[in-house]
């Protein structure tokens, strides 16, 4: 089937580059008439905080963002909000704001019998908006136009600032430079490895046709799903790094059998058929590593997963069918792979391996003092994230200057932490209340206000039916505050039971903090599941590839100490805050739950064509000569310059990332980053050579019974004769003192 596409597409190079050129396009046109969206909401089915919202979204209909707050401020030296002046001012910008497009309700602090939303200096205040559309459809145009529409108080001399929902969209943020900057260092170290400008401009150009399409369906898809903004640029981060990384690997292919003698039509056919083929199997390794996230079952989850398998799916399609054809095309100047013989005499090549066929040549002859240290090295990376907790990032976590922060901490000064996460308490009665007074409602009001950590109680707000009611509690910390978690589960577990016991009426507990320990609470329960399935799927896959368990079992052992390593890193630098200045943070930021979850997937999924690509030199040396130590020196020698480049452009497009703001994407940054470069030295470079020393001929077993079941794959056969490899043919040295046989 590879065959059949690669010859397809590169006999008709115009058709397909065209038809790709016209699906990006299609793709630009449509998101720039109908939008990108990103929502944060939370939603999870079936949890106490969804009830609460279900409930209080058909109660209390009219608005569908719920109250987002506009913050007044002026200086301690200037005049009060509600003097003369400024209470004028106030109120025409307020005028102002409820006429904008899908503002549906202003509510100001300046009535008199209620100034809750005053501060006791009269210094700060809010105006509490709301939307007629929900979080997803709020664009930075609509908070634009309520800024706008503030000239009066800003003229007066009052400093305003959008919050909550508001200010998300007024701080979102494109994220071309992160790109830019990951695409100039790509081209770089292409640049280097390849020796040739065509050949290093390839994969930037692939890279770049990706994203273009990637990122607008993403974007469309928002219309209909809820999409985090972090699932976009993580799906970007993810989808330029194995676009670029993709196209490398069989760049270089194409260009080993160019070196060959192969033509130029030949040559990208054979390359769809051998690393084509590969390609598709390491795409689709990190998309089903992906859909196991799916069996968490919370929307979150599900957009998270299908962002990212989105870009990879488009990169893999992109591989098998437009590079065959511009390879066809262009071929002729991508130049040919260098061979060793062009480069070193028989000498040379014989008795001094270079560069990894140097490393490869240390370790076997020492693989068990190199296995030891690079199982210490990961175990030491790999402590710290035994400290690691989920926690909840709220707007104190965003970058220092941003509307996001200004306001949390504008409001969190004035009116203590919890205002800026209040809790949702929603009661429905057996029969309707007589009024607000009726002894059912003051109850649970007095219950309420007599709770540990809550600040304040807002009155009971009675539906039209007189069966729903609810109350706003702010708690007296901050969102993010593990308090606040435990504030709500002690309103769920003890308060609530308590104040309604034997009366027949259901309470939930909702509101932002509420949703997000449900969802970290999710995630820590169903989290098992996940990482089982994908281990599972990992293996899988890998004894599909190579035949043989050992091999499977040990590589994803191995990946399991690498992401343990990147974990560590993540609970050093963001949960405990060490070097966090370093990256633009401003001190310790809690972890979410679903950002572990996100890289584990992630990065079993990446690791797949390292291990392809490393282990199919060496098991094909091993079928070729029958030395076990020798295949390794040869296949660690002949991938471990190609793997580097791979590896290092994706280290580089992940740390572009840490250019942006959201902390959460300075999270994937790092995390796949660090992962990433464990991953293609101390695991590839030390701990699969080591180990498959040591393990010798028992590497390839194979019982009967599983042989006539599995499937032969033949992951990077291309149907033709063998290319010499390109990089110098090593021999093993010989360890002038071999370790004692018993050690073995």
């Amino acid at each position: 089937m590879f065959t059949t596409v690669g010859r397809w597409c590169a006999r008709r190079p115009g058709r397909v580059v065209a038809g790709w050129l016209l699906l990006l396009v299609a793709a630009l046109a449509a998101v720039a008439c109908y939008g990108r969206v990103t929502s944060e909401e939370v939603s999870l089915p079936g949890s106490d905080s969804q009830a609460a919202k279900s409930i209080a979204d058909s109660a209390f209909p009219g608005s569908a963002s719920g109250p987002q707050p506009f913050v007044l401020h002026t200086a301690p030296s200037a005049a009060r909000l509600d003097a003369t002046a400024q209470r004028a001012a106030v109120e025409q910008s307020a005028q102002a704001i409820a006429r904008v497009p899908h503002v549906v309700g202003v509510t100001d602090f300046l009535d008199p019998a209620d100034q809750s939303a005053l501060s006791a200096d009269g210094h700060t205040g809010y105006l509490s908006i709301d939307l007629d559309v929900p979080a997803r459809d709020l664009t930075a145009v609509t908070t634009k136009d309520i800024v706008a529409a503030a000239a009066p108080a800003t003229a007066a001399g009052i400093a305003v600032t959008p919050g909550g929902n508001l200010a998300a969209g007024a701080d979102r943020r494109p994220t071309e430079y992160s790109e830019v900057v990951g695409l100039v260092a790509a081209l770089l170290i292409l640049a280097v490895a390849l020796r040739n400008v065509a050949a290093a401009a390839l994969p930037l150009l692939a890279g770049g046709i990706g994203l273009g399409i990637t990122l607008p369906v993403i974007g469309l898809l928002g219309h209909v799903m809820d999409v985090p903004s972090a699932g976009a640029t993580v799906a970007a981060m993810i989808g330029l790094g194995v676009g670029i990384d993709y196209t490398l690997f069989c760049l270089t292919r194409f260009r080993e059998l160019r070196a060959a003698g192969v033509d130029v039509e030949e040559a990208a056919v054979r390359t769809t058929a051998g690393s084509g083929k590969a390609v598709a199997f390491a795409g689709t390794s990190v998309v089903a590593a992906l859909a196991g996230l799916c069996l968490g079952q919370l929307p979150i989850l599900y957009a998270l997963a299908l962002a990212p398998a989105i870009a990879v799916l488009v990169a893999m399609t992109l591989n098998l069918t437009l590079l065959p054809a511009v390879l066809a095309a262009q071929g002729h100047r991508l130049g040919a792979g260098r061979r060793a013989a062009d480069t070193a005499g028989p000498a040379e090549r014989a008795d001094r391996p270079r560069g990894w066929a140097a490393i490869a040549g240390f370790v076997v002859a020492r693989p068990w003092r190199s296995l030891l240290a690079a199982l210490l090295l990961l175990t030491v990376l790999a402590l710290p994230a035994g400290r690691l907790t989920f926690g909840q990032i709220d707007g104190g976590d965003d970058a220092v200057g941003t509307d996001g922060h200004t306001a949390y901490t504008l409001l969190a000064d004035a009116f203590g932490p919890g205002i800026n996460g209040p809790l949702q308490v929603t009661d429905t009665l057996p029969t309707p209340a007589t009024g607000a007074s009726d002894p059912r409602l003051t109850a649970i009001t007095s219950a309420l206000r007599q709770t540990r950590q809550v600040a304040s109680v807002g009155p009971a707000q009675l539906a039209a039916g007189g069966r729903q009611v609810r109350w706003q509690v702010t708690p007296a910390t901050a969102p993010a505050d593990p308090a606040t978690a435990t504030l709500v589960h002690r309103l769920r577990a003890t308060t609530l039971p308590a104040a309604t016991a034997g009366s027949g009426q259901v309470t939930h507990v909702g509101g932002t903090p509420a949703a997000l320990a449900d969802l970290n609470g999710r995630i820590a329960g169903r989290g098992p599941l996940i990482i089982v399935a994908v281990l599972a799927v990992a293996a899988l896959l890998l004894l599909l590839a190579f035949r043989s368990p050992l091999v499977a079992v040990k590589a994803v052992l191995m990946n399991l100490l690498a992401a343990g390593a990147s974990y560590g890193v993540l609970t050093v630098v963001f949960q405990e805050g060490h070097g966090g200045r370093l990256i633009g943070l401003h001190g310790p930021v809690p972890v979410p739950g679903y950002v572990p979850l996100l890289m584990f997937a992630v990065l079993f999924g990446l690791s797949m064509d390292y291990e392809v690509f490393l282990l199919s030199a060496i098991r094909e040396s091993h079928l070729r000569d029958g030395d076990d130590r020798r295949a390794v020196v040869s296949g660690l020698g002949r991938t471990g310059p190609i793997i580097t480049s791979a590896a290092l452009i994706m280290v580089s497009v992940f740390l572009s990332y840490l250019l942006d703001d959201d902390p959460v994407v300075k999270m994937f940054g790092l995390g796949l980053a660090s992962a990433v470069l464990l991953d293609a030295t101390v695991v590839r470079g030390v701990l699969v050579p080591a180990s498959m020393t040591l393990l010798g001929t028992r590497n390839w077993w194979l019982p009967r019974w599983l042989d006539r079941i599995l499937p032969d794959l033949d992951i990077e056969g291309d149907g033709g004769p063998s290319a010499p490899a390109v990089a110098q043919p090593v021999t093993t040295p010989a360890a002038p003192h071999p370790e004692p046989r018993g050690a073995r």
